[in-house]
């Protein structure tokens, strides 16, 4: 009888530890499916910001986003939906608002949460013909089922 107890006792421990290990490979899986889509977010905004740009790197960012995505800017003006903003990118656009002077986005630090990341950023832009960091900002991004549902500025 004890040895039977034993071998039960041992089978749920091992289960136990699988399953904690399981759930640790998943959370690393997600936290890493997160950064890769800010990754891509960033890198796409980055090629729109170039006076080169076109409606085909607006799309792209935009496949980023779920259909009932928002984008919260208290400052700019509140909340966008995603046809809102998609108008706003592609008027920037042929207004001759991407001109190639930000030069790049720098990532200063990031939270990965569960289905949400903070990031910490800087533009970096060309003025005065120098290349100079902006100010520090942060964005909260919000996912559903892998995409970008909301982003927020708290800039």
């Amino acid at each position: 009888m004890k040895i039977r107890l034993k071998i039960l006792i041992s089978f749920l421990l091992i289960l136990l530890t699988t399953n904690q290990i399981i759930a640790q490979d998943a959370t690393k899986v997600h936290k890493d499916s997160l950064n890769t889509v800010i990754t891509k977010y960033y890198d796409l905004n980055l090629k729109i910001f170039q006076a080169n740009s076109t409606i085909t790197d607006i799309d792209r960012v935009f496949e980023l986003f779920t259909d009932d995505f928002t984008y919260i800017h208290p400052k700019y003006g509140g909340i966008y939906t995603r046809e809102d903003l998609y108008n706003g990118y592609v008027r920037n656009q042929k207004n001759g608002g991407y001109d190639g002077k930000v030069t790049d986005i720098k990532i200063l630090n990031k939270i990965v949460g569960l289905n949400a990341v903070a990031v910490q950023k800087r533009f970096v832009e060309r003025k005065d013909g120098r290349i100079k960091e902006g100010k520090s900002e942060m964005t909260l991004f919000e996912f559903k089922n892998g995409k970008i549902s909301r982003i927020f500025e708290y800039w």
